[in-house]
């Protein structure tokens, strides 16, 4: 195996090269090791960045014994990951500066999980597909209770590795139906056996069983029960990973497969997504409007987001894929803006968790108080904002594929989630203020802040343009 067959995965290698060598430089220098390690690892995603920009999508690539597969849609996926990693390392910058409990390996778990992230959208086995998503969840399992003196984080980071074997179970025992009743493990070598038979029960409920552990993987309905505990317990730069990147990830990996291995089993998914996506949706919508601590209203909302994307996969279009991958880019970008405000509004150093710590900020710092409603109008699925047009893809796509009655019932669930976003909106705007906010803002999270909020107001003039691109993505996973 020469270099040229392992260029579609240049940006996993040099990803696993620089984790290798900054563990060292950890282990040997401790933590002092941490700013140097925490730089190496941001030029790492940006190197790894430039690396992605030379593999071109136009034709497909496997390598590593046809395991991976560089084509349109996993470049686009890369460069998803990657740029959730960048921002989710970024935005942790200052909370690694100001915790008194510094560690190094923090920085190098963001590194070595998405080293696992990018191989997911890329495999082509599903052997690689469990490794990769193996090597992710184990980094996160770590990160979730990474704040070991903490009983919140413990309690998730407990949590979310119990839910997170279970679900590795049932994808597991999922992989060994569907290889027992096609004798092999890769997608295009089980797309052609599947296609050729009229019922093949066992690959079906091997399907099942798949779909079921992934559902896990991006908090939808009914694997969603860990998402509120983890997302309130863990630190809150681990919360804004959970939210921005495994997900984006492990749909990616869901897209894959329906459209590959199980790509003749579609009529028999869709059932499957038309529930998950509508029980996630409606149960997002409706939970959320009970919390009070605004990281549990995030994970409700992720919930029902995950929902409304799930919609895009219902007809099994390139259409529709597309607008799902939009849907994810413009989610993503969302959901780092929203974080950034997050942890850069504090009150006496510590930062703000509940609703009701969000009143008269537009009064003391109306910058940051902006820039929030703004993102949660987008959020809410307000035109002419981006979050408007991302769900009007992807249920447009839902309408284009016949499933009106669950493209109906989604739209009304959006609205009442918009409650929640107004909620909040409301009490930054109109309530008086409870006390001071500290005035100093890193200029990572302000960086994070203002390039979120500039894609959601420019995305108005060019929404056109990204759907055409995505849909170039998706056109390569269709024969």
């Amino acid at each position: 195996m020469n270099w040229l067959m392992l260029s579609p995965v240049k940006p996993e290698l040099f990803l696993v090269c620089v984790g290798l060598i900054l563990l060292m430089v950890g282990a040997l220098r401790g933590k002092s090791s941490v700013g140097f390690i925490l730089s190496a690892v941001l030029t790492s995603f940006v190197v790894a960045g430039g690396f992605l920009c030379l593999t071109s999508g136009d034709t497909p690539l496997d390598t590593l014994g046809g395991m991976v597969a560089a084509d349109g849609f996993s470049v686009w996926m890369r460069f998803l990951i990657l740029g959730g990693l960048f921002a989710s390392t970024l935005l942790s910058v200052g909370w690694l500066r100001d915790n008194q409990v510094v560690k190094f390996e923090i920085p190098l778990l963001y590194l070595l999980s998405g080293v696992g992230m990018l191989f997911m959208v890329s495999s082509t086995n599903l052997l690689s597909l469990y490794v990769s998503l193996e090597l992710s969840s184990l980094c996160l399992y770590v990160l979730a209770a990474i704040n070991r003196d903490q009983l919140r984080s413990t309690e998730a980071g407990l949590k979310y590795f119990i839910l997170g074997a279970l679900s590795s179970g049932l994808l597991l025992f999922g992989i060994s139906l569907v290889y027992g009743f096609t004798a092999t493990l890769s997608y295009a070598e089980i797309g052609a056996i599947l296609s050729q038979m009229t019922l093949p029960a066992g690959a079906m409920v091997g399907m099942v069983f798949i779909l079921a552990g992934l559902v896990f993987k991006i908090s939808a309905v009914p694997f969603h029960m860990w998402t509120p505990d983890v997302y309130e317990g863990a630190p809150t730069p681990v919360t804004a990973l959970f939210a921005i990147v495994p997900k984006v990830a492990a749909f990616g990996l869901i897209i894959r497969l329906l459209t590959g291995p199980f790509a003749s089993l579609h009529e028999q998914a869709s059932q499957i997504l038309i529930f998950v996506a509508l029980a996630s949706s409606v149960l997002g919508a409706f939970a959320g409007l009970a919390q009070n601590n605004f990281k549990r209203l995030i994970a409700y909302s992720s919930i029902a987001n995950m929902g409304y994307a799930l919609l895009g996969l219902l007809a099994g279009t390139p259409e529709g894929v597309a607008s799902v991958i939009l849907y994810l880019t413009v989610y993503m970008i969302m959901t780092a803006g929203v974080f950034a405000v997050l942890m850069g509004v504090k009150r006496d150093g510590h930062s703000i968790e509940t609703i009701s710590d969000f009143a008269g900020l537009v009064k003391k710092c109306p910058v940051k108080a902006y820039c929030l409603t703004g993102l949660l109008f987008s959020m809410s699925g307000l035109p002419p904002l981006a979050g408007f047009f991302a769900k009007l893809f992807v249920f447009q796509a839902a309408v284009a594929g016949g499933f009106f009655t669950v493209a109906v019932i989604g739209v009304l669930a959006s609205v009442v989630a918009s409650y929640y976003y107004l909620r909040v909106i409301k009490v930054m705007l109109f309530d008086a203020p409870e006390g001071d906010f500290d005035k100093d803002c890193s200029f990572s999270r302000r960086f994070v802040m203002l390039v979120s909020v500039a894609f959601i107001l420019l995305f108005t003039f060019v929404p056109n343009y990204l759907l055409d691109h995505a849909q170039v993505a998706a056109g390569t996973l269709f024969p």
